[in-house]
């Protein structure tokens, strides 16, 4: 696939004669955080960070989704961090949508690209720094890591998507492919990041209702979402936050795919 593209939040603060409803919900069962809300009044800062700046779509919230966070950055030219994570036990995603970041890992530095992903194990050094001359924008997705007896920690991942040739689902003839970091029967692994793309008039042709939450970021095109009771309209730069056992099920609108990054939950037993 050539067509494939990343949106990248344009910041900035609305016009005083735009109207204040928009599309944004929070519901018992599902959250959607539209791309006009990601304006610099809602921005963080973090510690041990310069020239950067964060977008936190979602958090650990009990009674809702419990397992991860995740965030959109930004950091300009000359910015970055030498200690981005400050806690213990803590696992992370990165997925670069805008930019060249340049990541140091495992003694290792890595130029990474629009498409870029990287996983990096809980208790890690890595740094990350902006050396290019354009803003550098990137997902980072967190999850505290549950460790299992006799299973060990997975290893540093770095791809690009453009390199993984994405795997169809069953009987849908290509319309609706997923394109996977993580191989999924590795069971090191407690969450994974994935990219789901529906071609024009594509669908995921029922309710899936599971115990995996998700995390959904619309990277291109347009969509409309089955979300517990009601049908969504999405497009690119919008984000949705499911709780488990949401229903869920979409179809892809528009001229180009509709594809989303995509976060949940595996591999574990549920805790009691």
């Amino acid at each position: 696939m050539t067509d494939r593209s990343y949106h990248v939040p344009a910041g900035g603060l609305p016009g005083q004669d735009q109207l204040t409803t928009g599309r944004a919900v929070f519901t018992e069962s599902y959250a959607i955080i539209p791309r006009g809300v990601l304006s610099d009044i809602v921005l963080s800062a973090l510690p041990h960070w310069t020239g950067a700046r964060f977008w936190v779509l979602a958090r650990p919230l009990s009674g809702f989704a419990e397992t991860f966070s995740q965030y959109i950055a930004q950091i300009a030219p000359g910015g970055g961090s030498d200690r981005p994570e400050t806690e213990a036990g803590v696992e992370a995603a990165l997925f670069v949508v805008g930019g060249t970041i340049t990541l140091r890992v495992a003694g290792k530095t890595h130029e990474m690209e629009p498409g870029g992903f990287a996983y990096l194990p809980p208790d890690i050094d890595w740094s990350l720094h902006n050396k290019g001359d354009e803003v550098a924008t990137f997902h980072w997705i967190r999850k505290r890591y549950q460790m299992v007896h006799g299973v060990e920690v997975p290893e540093v991942i770095i791809a690009n998507e453009r390199d993984i040739a994405p795997t169809p689902m069953p009987d849908c003839d290509g319309a609706w492919a997923t394109t996977r970091f993580v191989d999924p029967m590795d069971l090191r692994h407690d969450m994974q990041i994935t990219i789901v793309t529906l071609q024009p008039g594509a669908s995921i042709p029922f309710e899936e209702t599971h115990v995996m939450e998700h995390g959904l970021y619309v990277l291109q095109g347009k969509g409309v979402y089955r979300l517990n009771q009601d049908w969504v309209e999405v497009e690119a730069g919008d984000f949705m936050w499911l709780r488990a056992f949401c229903p869920q099920g979409c179809y892809a609108g528009g001229p180009e795919p509709f594809r989303y990054l995509l976060y949940k939950d595996v591999n574990r037993h549920m805790k009691v």
